[in-house]
């Protein structure tokens, strides 16, 4: 059970829900629970929801490689609310199930392209650094607008998942 009320558009008190409220409605399709619990700040609700909407809907990753950067923030953050969304949608966008068997146990990534960004990931939730030569790889590969949308991913994922977990939103 939530810590906090989840609001729907029946229990919304105040001008600012009901705006917040259809605003991210209109760009989702429905209300999803981790914005219902922020809610009680409208404005934290519908900046959230802005944010996830530029790193789900217009980014430069694939949505193969986005999907694989999520799920495995999620792990290292142990967000189960998470783990069930992003797991099928990577498993959808074409990550090998080894590849997800290797994020779910914590273990090392098998195949190099992938391990390029599950270490970057890991890296950045374990120890709120990236080492240079991860950084580089990454880099390398994504550009300096890549590595910026990724990292920008696993903080906006790193904040989902902790609001949830600290709300128990599952």
């Amino acid at each position: 059970m939530p810590r906090v009320r989840m609001i729907d558009e029946i229990e919304m008190a105040f001008p600012g829900q009901v705006d917040a409220f259809e605003h991210i409605v209109a760009s989702r399709g429905k209300m999803l629970k981790p914005y219902a619990a922020m809610l009680h700040r409208p404005e934290v609700a519908r900046a959230a929801a802005d944010l996830g909407s530029v790193i789900r809907y217009q980014g430069s990753m694939s949505d193969r490689d986005r999907e694989l950067v999520i799920l495995t923030t999620a792990v290292e953050r142990d967000c189960q609310f998470e783990i069930s969304i992003h797991s099928e949608l990577a498993r959808s966008a074409g990550v090998s199930e080894d590849t997800l068997d290797s994020v779910f146990h914590r273990t090392p990534v098998e195949d190099t392209t992938d391990a390029e960004l599950v270490d970057f990931v890991r890296e950045l939730c374990r120890s709120d650094k990236v080492t240079d030569a991860v950084f580089e790889q990454c880099r390398s590969r994504l550009g300096e607008e890549g590595v910026v949308e990724l990292a920008a991913t696993i903080g906006y994922y790193s904040m989902l998942a902790l609001f949830m977990n600290a709300c128990e939103v599952c």
